[in-house]
């Protein structure tokens, strides 16, 4: 199976460094193959048909607690559910100059329709849409600073997810795709 691994907090504000070379030998030698790292902030594509996906995320962070002293959470998708995601995903949208759009990853037992509740959102700015165990958020970037994203850092919410910018998510997914092809 081909699975995305989204690691939660490292190399932000020069805090929990994790060099990518180095994440990508412990992914290894925790037995994952095919191992491929995307920007340092820590998303990786990797195979394995070993391990069953509820049991990759304990794996995987005993490897970087051994190999780099830190406790970082680390989320998994598979290829199917990257695929369900992205499918909800409208085309159009982008992160740049004009727009700004993420995806939220939710762990285990968030749930959508809860977390989209509590999202600190102004009514009438930016559009929201639930994925499966994701949520996708895009803003232009005139309203960005009104439409209350700001304070969702902090909140208990941001502790129940990771997020990506969609071009990352997409590229992520492009890698997921390349790698379930060899």
């Amino acid at each position: 199976m081909i699975y995305a691994a989204l690691l939660r907090g490292i190399n932000v504000g020069g805090n929990n460094k994790v060099e990518m070379k180095r994440l990508k030998t412990a992914f290894e030698a925790a037995g994952m193959e095919h191992v491929k790292t995307y920007i340092n902030s820590g998303n990786i594509v990797f195979a394995n048909d070993l391990l069953a996906q509820t049991e990759l995320p304990a794996v995987l962070e005993a490897a970087i607690l051994t190999e780099f002293g830190l406790n970082i959470r680390v989320l998994i998708r598979s290829l199917d559910e990257m695929e369900a995601i992205l499918a909800k995903l409208p085309e159009d949208w982008s992160n740049g100059e004009e727009m700004k759009s993420d995806v939220f990853f939710l762990w285990e037992g968030t749930d959508e329709a809860e977390a989209a509740s509590a999202l600190p959102l102004t009514p009438g700015i930016g559009t929201l849409i639930a994925a499966p165990r994701a949520l996708l958020y895009a803003v232009s970037r005139e309203d960005a600073g009104r439409s209350g994203m700001n304070k969702l850092v902090g909140s208990k919410l941001y502790a129940q997810m990771t997020v990506r910018n969609v071009n990352t998510t997409r590229k992520i997914m492009d890698m997921m795709r390349e790698s379930a092809r060899q």
